[in-house]
């Protein structure tokens, strides 16, 4: 019996190539079916979506998504690792906080944009509030989780040799927790973008992927709705598999040997 447990190397390419393969089939069939104004070609997406790129106007929407992600995403980072990993040690504030997290997470991001709104005003801010929400919850989750599992003996033995609750947290629960905390960024990459995305499209404040994207459907313009899609998806998968996934095989190189 074979004891692979991932598919790794050229087949794992292969299997993204077959999936991109038939998501644009399926585009390319519906297209088909119905009339272009209602839903453009695949040849037609991708000759707006290269003339689009080379524009300044696309240069700052670009731009101003990727800013607002990084500044929310990061923020998130850093809080869901941290309180991830004092819940380690102060067990009582783990439990608050992941009851918190479990009773918060089941409100939908994009519900906060109102408030956040009345609260800091139209800007960058709110939408970056937004996205560190969305990316914070599965953070956290995934580090408090992982850290319950760690065996105690090496608690017990870091305890033994004098090591305080600061070095408990470097030397025994962050190697520890490393693959789930890896797993947990790129779940939370996924909420940050969705949160972005329709955070920009709702408050149409400022340049941005969303905002263009909404704008594409307030005139009716499909080409452009579809390109704006087609897009965010691009970048999605490139964030996602160039940078999280280089960084997962770095991290865990011994998972993969």
């Amino acid at each position: 019996m074979s004891s692979q447990r991932r598919v790794t190397g050229y087949r794992k390419k292969f299997a993204m190539v077959l999936a991109i393969a038939f998501i644009l089939l399926m585009w390319q069939i519906a297209a088909w079916s119905l009339p272009d104004f209602l839903m453009p070609g695949v040849p037609t997406v991708l000759e707006r979506l290269w003339n689009e790129v080379q524009t300044p106007a696309f240069r700052i929407a670009l731009w101003g998504s990727l800013t607002r992600l990084g500044g929310g995403y990061g923020a998130a980072l850093l809080l869901g690792i941290g309180f991830g990993l004092i819940g380690a040690v102060l067990f009582f504030f783990r439990e608050v906080l992941k009851s918190a997290i479990i009773i918060l997470q089941s409100i939908p991001s994009i519900a906060w944009v109102p408030l956040f709104l009345i609260l800091m005003g139209f800007g960058n801010l709110p939408i970056i509030v937004v996205v560190a929400i969305a990316a914070f919850f599965p953070a956290a989750l995934s580090v408090m989780n992982a850290t319950e599992s760690v065996q105690q003996v090496h608690v017990s033995a870091a305890r033994v040799m004098g090591a305080s609750r600061l070095g408990m947290l470097r030397r025994v629960y962050l190697p520890a927790v490393m693959p789930e905390l890896i797993t947990g960024a790129q779940l939370a990459f996924g909420n940050a973008w969705r949160a972005l995305i329709s955070a920009e499209m709702l408050i149409g404040f400022g340049k941005g992927l969303g905002r263009t994207l909404a704008y594409s459907g307030e005139t009716a313009d499909m080409v452009g709705v579809m390109t704006n899609i087609l897009t965010i998806a691009i970048l999605a998968a490139l964030i996602d598999q160039v940078i999280l996934e280089n960084l997962k095989h770095r991290l865990l190189r011994y998972q993969y040997v």
